[in-house]
């Protein structure tokens, strides 16, 4: 186990430095996909194997070791971990789990409130166009979502660009890229060293939305 725990670390450090460039080669549906389950199955792991690390510092102790029928001189001769790399991991084990859980509470009140906003808000075929002069659009996902679009963008776009925008506004809305973007980020709230991961799906949902609106 000494070798294989370290593995999924190792891995953390590896991977963002193919996140940009299967951002930029990679067919962003494939590309959001790979990435996505790459943050997960890594900020799980990495999870995993601090805890795994933390265990081999609490059962050097008889006491602990005694409650999970371990034997405290077996661990230490099997696992002979420093005591303070133990602890660092339950440190860090910690401070993911504690950022996990604060990122996972704000981005479900976040989508919450979201869906109660899109649900409130009068539209036309989940268009909602309000009254104000800077360009802006985006989309609110809900049951169903909603794009809102300013007037000031649509004083900005001819009809084409127009359709060309809801396209790519729908498309986000179609592929729940909301979900991509809060699974990355949870991830990377887990092991920060998966961030540029979470950047680079932020990246390929707006090509997918793209190539889709291109389509259209």
């Amino acid at each position: 186990m000494r070798i294989a725990v370290y593995i999924p670390l190792l891995l953390s450090l590896l991977a963002p430095l193919g996140a940009r460039p299967l951002a930029e080669r990679c067919e962003p549906r494939l590309a959001t996909w790979l990435l996505t389950a790459s943050a997960l199955v890594l900020g799980t792991a990495t999870t995993i194997s601090l805890g795994l690390l933390a265990i081999t510092g609490l059962i050097r102790f008889p006491q602990l070791a005694g409650l999970g029928h371990w034997s405290a001189h077996t661990a230490q001769r099997d696992d002979p971990d420093e005591l303070s790399v133990a602890l660092i991991a339950g440190l860090l084990l910690g401070a993911a789990v504690l950022m996990a859980a604060r990122m996972l509470w704000r981005r479900a009140r976040t989508l919450a409130a979201a869906a109660l906003e899109a649900a409130c808000m009068p539209s036309e075929d989940g268009l909602v166009v309000i009254e104000d002069e800077a360009p802006d659009a985006f989309a609110i996902p809900g049951l169903p979502g909603r794009i809102v679009v300013s007037t000031g963008m649509l004083r900005t776009l001819d009809e084409t660009e127009r359709h060309i925008l809801l396209a790519h506004e729908r498309a986000h809305l179609t592929a729940h890229h909301y979900a991509f973007v809060a699974l990355t980020q949870l991830g990377a709230a887990a092991n920060p060293l998966l961030r540029p991961l979470a950047t680079a799906v932020t990246y390929t949902i707006e090509r997918w939305a793209d190539e889709n609106a291109a389509i259209a």
